[in-house]
């Protein structure tokens, strides 16, 4: 059973910047697809970004150029950037795990989620 904790949200200013992380335990990781989604308050979970094993990311329209997923095998862990943040980048984040290949940005195709961090963009 693989385990994900997320962390490093918070309260920001527009144009800042956070780095949320995403610690895994339990399986693979290397041979994990990652993901990272968010969820607006009153809004549906929304895919954010995400990155194979094999590398090759892939990122919702909205946070290209600001966002930046990459993962270290090493260390189990999966990381967001994300620059030049705004008040709509506001949200709950929530990292994302799934064993085989992942397309497009459904969440249905993860196996396992962490719990959250929470993101708070202000203008």
């Amino acid at each position: 059973q693989v385990q994900l904790v997320e962390s490093g949200g918070g309260l920001v200013q527009a144009g800042g910047s956070l780095r949320l992380s995403c610690a895994a335990s339990g399986g693979a990781f290397s041979r994990y697809t990652m993901g990272w989604f968010r969820q607006a308050p009153g809004k549906e979970r929304e895919f954010v970004a995400r990155i194979p094993w094999s590398g090759g990311t892939a990122y919702t329209d909205s946070v290209k150029g600001r966002f930046t997923i990459s993962r270290d095998n090493a260390k189990n862990t999966a990381y967001l950037q994300m620059d030049s943040l705004k008040p709509e980048d506001t949200g709950d984040y929530y990292c994302a795990a799934s064993p085989g290949i992942v397309r497009g940005p459904s969440p249905t195709q993860y196996n396992y989620w962490g719990q959250g961090t929470r993101v708070t963009v202000s203008s």
